[in-house]
């Protein structure tokens, strides 16, 4: 029967990252108001004085409404102040926050899924969280702000003038309207934007990892037309999201011009009849200048929010995937009897169309003694032993432990009792004693033990050598090491 699909994560994701910052959450929703009532007394200072400054010549008064102007305006850049601090501190904890259970996630799952998934993709996916701290922060806040003013300076416009106000209501639903008749196209864009990023990540990971092979095979230009192709795919998305902005913002910035000389025409002939006073208009204007803003940030959050929206699916993707020892109880203590079967023992990569790389693997690894494997190469030694591994199960047959079956042993307390050099090992971009201290999951560095374990794998003469000995940085960002000195640091690994 099939699994029936996993709900895309929504916005609804977010929510457990948000409870515990509620409170701050509630002190900027306290600042935004803040600033919205200081900003709509200056529409009214506006009017203030030229009615009653201006056309009555009264000097003190108008210095009066500038100072009155000038102290809020400090008011407001203080609230303002508070606020992205306040905001800083939330959205930075938070983006900490979903990117280590991103992480921790991504850690679960099995070895499978990383043979699935290419480098570029996985990095892509990680730099996707900036989108999502962008409109938990910018975004966000812009549009919470821009929803207040709205109401509060679209009641005061409504208030000054009936026809004026539906003038900008029916203008900005154009103008909103337009926008969005142009979402759909930008979110296929943006898929086909990740794809192509991804890829381009991948290609710069292998220009740099691959430099030996390179040079080796004399494939430079190949190499580098390959990477030329993709920046070549990238700038075509670029160009057609490009003119998808120009058509979206050119449309948009044309109603919204139309809309302002409807209204400035219209309140001049209001001023004209008398109807209103050349302070009101002045106001009008200075409400419609704050209307305008709130109208354009709402649109960049539904560019911002589709962004994150396609971000947050794509994080999806990973945290709907099973964990490596997915459901069921799995035993953490290991069985008496070590003996190790393999029982009609069959697997192969991909699906039941890909090929066997092990079919029918009888076999018995006895307790307390050396067991060689042999074979060809390409026979399936290495899977056999990422099999006895638990990095994959078996297509079919099993492997029993005493008398337990493998599949019952929980990965974690049955790796922690094996030891393995892998033919594509991994050395790590740290000192030589925490490499070789990996296995400790604390961090932790036993000396006596490191150094047994770098006796027995004959490194202590060489790694003392060194001028800062086992503190020396080894892998991608320090000291270079042989081939065969790569291979006794990975051995050194599960000497400790």
């Amino acid at each position: 029967e099939d699994t029936p699909p996993k709900a895309k994560l929504g916005f609804r994701f977010l929510l457990p990252y948000l409870r515990p910052y509620s409170k701050i959450i509630v002190q900027i929703f306290l600042g935004l108001f803040l600033s919205s009532i200081i900003q709509l007394i200056f529409p009214f200072l506006t009017q203030a004085i030229v009615d009653k400054g201006i056309n009555y010549q009264n000097l003190n008064f108008v210095y009066l409404v500038l100072i009155a102007q000038l102290v809020l305006f400090f008011s407001q850049t203080s609230v303002q102040f508070i606020r992205s601090w306040l905001l800083l501190h939330t959205t930075g904890r938070l983006n900490i926050k979903i990117i280590s259970d991103f992480l921790i996630k991504l850690m679960k799952l099995p070895i499978g899924f990383f043979d699935s998934k290419n480098l570029g993709d996985l990095i892509q996916r990680i730099d996707d969280h900036r989108r999502v701290q962008q409109f938990l922060s910018n975004a966000t806040l812009d549009v919470l702000f821009s929803t207040i003013n709205i109401i509060i300076f679209g009641a005061v416009l409504l208030h000054y003038n009936l026809r004026l106000f539906l003038v900008f209501l029916i203008g900005s639903g154009l103008y909103v309207t337009w926008v969005l008749m142009f979402m759909q196209k930008r979110a296929e864009l943006e898929y086909k934007r990740f794809d192509e990023a991804a890829g381009n990540q991948s290609s710069r990971v292998q220009l740099i990892n691959g430099m030996q092979e390179i040079k080796l095979n004399n494939s430079e230009r190949r190499r580098r037309w390959e990477w030329e192709s993709i920046q070549i795919r990238l700038f075509k998305i670029s160009t057609r999201s490009l003119a998808v902005a120009q058509y979206q913002n050119l449309g948009g910035a044309f109603i919204d011009q139309v809309k302002n000389i409807l209204i400035t025409f219209y309140s001049a002939k209001l001023v004209i009849d008398g109807d209103i006073t050349l302070g009101m208009m002045l106001a009008v204007q200075y409400i419609i200048g704050q209307l305008n803003m709130p109208i354009n940030n709402f649109l960049s959050f539904m560019q911002n929010a589709q962004d994150a929206k396609i971000s947050l699916e794509r994080l999806g993707e990973i945290h709907d995937k099973d964990n490596e020892d997915e459901g069921g109880h799995h035993l953490k203590v290991l069985p008496e009897d070590k003996t190790i079967r393999l029982e009609h023992l069959s697997f192969r990569y991909g699906g039941r169309t890909s090929p066997w790389v092990l079919q029918h693997i009888g076999l018995t690894i006895p307790a307390g003694k050396v067991t060689a494997i042999v074979g060809a190469s390409g026979s399936g030694k290495t899977t056999l032993v990422k099999l006895l591994l638990k990095f994959y199960e078996a297509s079919e047959g099993r492997i029993i432990v005493g008398n337990t079956d493998l599949k019952n042993i929980d990965a974690a307390a049955w790796r922690n009792k094996c030891g393995a050099v892998m033919q594509d090992g991994f050395i790590f971009a740290d000192s030589i004693a925490r490499n070789i201290t990996e296995s400790n999951s604390e961090g932790l560095i036993d000396k006596d033990r490191l150094l047994q374990a770098t006796r027995l794998a004959n490194m202590d003469e060489f790694i003392e050598s060194l001028p800062t000995g086992y503190n020396t940085r080894i892998g991608a960002s320090g000291m270079s090491l042989s081939g065969g000195q790569y291979q006794r640091i990975l051995i050194t690994f599960h000497r400790i």
